[in-house]
């Protein structure tokens, strides 16, 4: 159930969506049993149309979690094209590496381990296009390091925007305080990423919450 669009709504979308493979929706299952946060399947919906429109051969994803994103996107991949990811968490690589090799897509998925803020900088790739979906409260600085390793023209497409809707809270009393700390970040990266001079962008009420934007 959708915390951000009427139920109605959020429940007839849903019947459009394309029914998951074997490997998905065992990821989809292991997640939901594991609390392990994914993409919700409207926005991985999305985001494959993403990266088929733009054609994209190089993408960088901050937040692997067990790699649902990552093997979404690498099976849209062209011969040569590359992904990216990154990951802090022992526990998710080696569960990522599990269904990566599962999927038989360890050629185009390149699976980074350390904390993001030491190994963007030493990148060497220019990406057509970034996928952000780590720790909330670290969306802000992760911004400004990212710009620079996306091409002009480039996508940007950041999950959880919307927060559980607590963005459009009012009343500090209606979030839950685990949540106060992580909504006033986004509250804050939302304010920025929309205005920023270098980034075209929009925030859409679908999944989550869908940051899109397009570096100028």
């Amino acid at each position: 159930m959708s915390k951000i669009l009427n139920e109605n709504i959020y429940n007839y979308l849903n019947n459009f969506l394309s029914e998951s493979d074997g490997l998905l929706s065992e990821m989809e299952e292991f997640a939901k049993q594991n609390r392990i946060p994914i993409l919700e399947k409207s926005s991985a919906e999305f985001l494959e149309q993403l990266i088929l429109i733009k054609n994209s051969k190089t993408i960088l994803e901050i937040g692997t979690a067990i790699a649902y994103s990552s093997i979404r996107i690498a099976r849209l991949l062209p011969e040569g094209a590359s992904l990216d990811t990154i990951e802090l968490s022992k526990n998710n690589i080696k569960l990522a590496n599990s269904f990566i090799k599962k999927a038989n897509l360890a050629t185009k998925i390149n699976l980074l381990e350390g904390n993001a803020f030491t190994i963007i900088p030493k990148l060497q790739n220019k990406y057509d296009f970034v996928f952000l979906d780590a720790d909330k409260e670290d969306y802000l600085n992760l911004l400004e390091l990212i710009l620079p390793k996306l091409k002009t023209g480039g996508i940007l497409f950041v999950d959880n925007l919307l927060w559980k809707g607590y963005v459009a809270e009012t009343a500090k009393q209606e979030i839950p305080g685990k949540y106060q700390g992580s909504t006033n970040k986004i509250r804050e990266f939302n304010d920025k990423f929309v205005k920023h001079c270098k980034l075209k962008a929009i925030i859409l009420p679908l999944g989550d919450g869908i940051g899109l934007a397009v570096k100028l």
